[in-house]
Formats: C-alpha cells, sequence, structure tokens
C-alpha cells in the first residue's frame, strides 16, 4: 500500500520535469493550492496530472447536443472530429470521494480510498467503474514510505523511503473523481493511488506497492488517453510491479508523526552528509549532556588532574609541542608566563632589596651607577619571594 509520501517540490519545477520528459502541460494551478511537504498524508491536496476532460465523463454527442441547436450531421460532423487532448496539473485531495456521494465522508471511510488495488479493477463493476473508463490520472512525487516491522510481534517499525535511483518524479497510477455535496454546488476534487504486488526489490519491506509508470513512455499515453473510454486488457496490463531501478533506505523515525516535515526525511539516516538530521540531532544531544555530567563529577572528585588533561587536549595540534597551559588559579610567584620564551630580557626588580635578580651575565649594570655590580658570594640564599629562574625551568 501507499500511506505517505514526499512532494517538496514546487509546481514550477515538477512542470519543467514532466516537459522535459515530453508530456504536455495546458494547465497549472496556483503553488498554495498543492502541500509542499515531505510528509504528504492522506487529506492533504496533491499535485494531480490529467488529461482535461468533463468531470462526469460525458461523451462528445453529449457535449454538441448542449451547444447551440444543431442537425443530426452537424452532431455527427462533431462527434468525429479529433479534438484536441489539454492535459493539466491540478490540485485535488487524496482519499477518492465518488461524485454520487451525499455528505461528507468521516475519515475512516476517506482512509479505505487512499489506495485501490489493480485487481479490484478486473472485472466490470464495482465502485471504480465509473473512473477507471474515464477519470485515469497520475499522482506526481518525489518518493514514498513504508514502514518495515521488525522485533517481537512487528512491534518496531522502522521508516523506509523508496524513490527512483535516478532521482526523477515518481508517476503513481491513479484515478480521479470530483464530487459536490447536497445542498453545495462547490466542486472538490479528489484521488486514488493503485497499488499492486510488490517487485523483488521491494519484498522485504511490503507486499504490496503503488504503480509506477515511466513518464513520457507509450504505457503513460495510454493510461492517460481520454478516447478509451472501455476498460480493456491493455489498460489492465499497464497495472504492474515497477521494473525500473529504485533506491531503498531507512529514514528518521520522526516521520512517523504526520505534523512533523523536514527535508531529512528523505536522506538516509546513515549518510555521513546528514550529520545535523532529526535523529543524530536529539543522538548529538544527549551524548553532549552524558559528557558534561561525566565531566562535572570529575572535575569534583581530582580536579587538579582533570584540569591538566583537558588543557592537554584542548591545544592539542595547535601547539608546536602540545605542551599543556598553565592551569588557571594556581599562584606562582615571579615566574614568567608559559607563552613566553625562557630567555628574560627584562628582570623584574626585587620588591624589598630593589635590586635585580642574580641573572647568569657576570657582568651587570646598576640602575643608578654607570659601573658593574658586584657578584654576590655562591653560598648566598636568594631574598624571599625569589629564586633563580633557571631552578624553575629545571
Amino acid at each position: 500500500m501507499c500511506g505517505r509520501y514526499a512532494l517538496g517540490v514546487r509546481l514550477a519545477y515538477i512542470q519543467q520535469r514532466l516537459q522535459d520528459r515530453g508530456m504536455q502541460v495546458d494547465e497549472v494551478p496556483e503553488d498554495d493550492e498543492v502541500r509542499e511537504t515531505y510528509n504528504f498524508a492522506p487529506g492533504n491536496f496533491g499535485a494531480v496530472y490529467r488529461a482535461d476532460v468533463p468531470e462526469q465523463g460525458r461523451s462528445r454527442r453529449s457535449e454538441a447536443q448542449d451547444c447551440t441547436e444543431q442537425t443530426p450531421a452537424q452532431i455527427d460532423e462533431y462527434e468525429t472530429q479529433p479534438a484536441a487532448t489539454k492535459y493539466k496539473i491540478q490540485s485535488m485531495k487524496w482519499g477518492l470521494i465518488p461524485f454520487w456521494t451525499k455528505g461528507q465522508p468521516d475519515y475512516g471511510s476517506l482512509m479505505r480510498t487512499i489506495n485501490c488495488r489493480e485487481d479490484s479493477l478486473i472485472e466490470d463493476r464495482g465502485m471504480w467503474t465509473t473512473m477507471k473508463r474515464r477519470k485515469r490520472c497520475i499522482v506526481l512525487c518525489q518518493g514514498f514510505y513504508e514502514w518495515l516491522k521488525k522485533g517481537p510481534g512487528g512491534k518496531e517499525k522502522i521508516p523506509h523511503f523508496v524513490k527512483r535511483k535516478d532521482g526523477d518524479l515518481m508517476c503513481f497510477a491513479g484515478l480521479w473523481d470530483c464530487v459536490s455535496y447536497e445542498g453545495s454546488d462547490e466542486k472538490l476534487y479528489t484521488y486514488t493511488i493503485i497499488t499492486t504486488s510488490s517487485n523483488p526489490y521491494l519484498k522485504f519491506l511490503h507486499d504490496r506497492m503503488p504503480v509506477i509508470l515511466e513518464p513520457g513512455s507509450k504505457a503513460m499515453s495510454t493510461w492517460l488517453d481520454p478516447s478509451r473510454t472501455t476498460w480493456s486488457k491493455d489498460l489492465q496490463s499497464i497495472l504492474k510491479p515497477y521494473e525500473g531501478e529504485l533506491e531503498c533506505y531507512a529514514v528518521p523515525k520522526e516521520v512517523g508523526k504526520v505534523g512533523n516535515n523536514s527535508p531529512d526525511f528523505i536522506v538516509p539516516v546513515s549518510s555521513k552528509e546528514n550529520k545535523s538530521n532529526i535523529a543524530n540531532f536529539f543522538a548529538n544531544a544527549k551524548k553532549k549532556e552524558d559528557k558534561s555530567e561525566a565531566s562535572t563529577e570529575t572535575t569534583t572528585m581530582s580536579p587538579k588532574k582533570e584540569s591538566a588533561s583537558q588543557e592537554t587536549e584542548d591545544i592539542k595540534g595547535d601547539h608546536e609541542d602540545h605542551a599543556p597551559v598553565p592551569v588557571p588559579g594556581v599562584k606562582r610567584v615571579h615566574t614568567p608566563d608559559a607563552s613566553s620564551t625562557p630567555e628574560v630580557k627584562k628582570p623584574k626588580l626585587d620588591s624589598a632589596s630593589k635590586t635585580r635578580s642574580p641573572q647568569k651575565s657576570t657582568k651587570m649594570r646598576s640602575a643608578t651607577h654607570n659601573s658593574p655590580m658586584k657578584k654576590k658570594p655562591s653560598g648566598t640564599k636568594p631574598t624571599d619571594g625569589t629564586q633563580r629562574i633557571t631552578n624553575f625551568f629545571k
């Protein structure tokens, strides 16, 4: 079956793609008349391609009789003249409502007519009889969704997206009708999608699939031909599993809720290019939250170790020797900044003695006298608050 599909493109794009495949488009609705969404559900208004024929499917003889007064000969001539068929894209509601319906059906009744089995059209009777003879159409989309049942009793359902491998538009065989409810002159156009047995590629997913027609093909021309007003074996033979190449893959589970809509719904969940899709977004958010809690707990237990290792990790690959930066908040007296070089061009004066700290150079001049400073004995200890800079680097 087909219970959800994607139509996230504008009508101008659809029109261009059909014309590129040699299909005639004489009329296109306004953009706001068709629901542009990656999560298209029953009850929404979609894009349907069909021949421009009367809503009630009347013959050309009936049309001729309704025109001005004409003789039987003129009517016969009008009936035999080939009419230039026009084709259009039209906005219609998904879920077929037959023209004889008097009142608006409930949602449950609507859901029963979103699909039409191809084997229900073999016999020339039933509710589909009028539609299959004169009201055949093409439903346009990017691809459709199907849910794979897994786990005990099939409780787990994993959504999959099915599209053409070449990325072109999908064209489903469909039927349409027009209804006016009792007491109303407003016309409501609705449609259904015809389904058939799945091809070998999709057997693992579901036992049924929509009937997919090739744009511009002979089969599509036959299906849309308004002159074929009798159901035939040729028309029935068109309704078969798709023989072209398809692509099927798992997509985010959020597509299961009708109200959700995102371009990521037609992107594989395993795609490396889809790092920002909805499924990965929630997964990454959870990982960040867990990592934050673990980091907080580790910091409380061993703050010094965590701080040092974190700083080393932060500068990895950016610093030429990968050395950790000093831990902020740890007091060091008269030590150079870790980012500076060991060479000290301007040594600081001792705040108590107002003399320079001892250096390697043996000739130093006083800040107030132009004479060398006396070298202190080797056994002399540095004053409080100072130490040899070489001792620090040891």
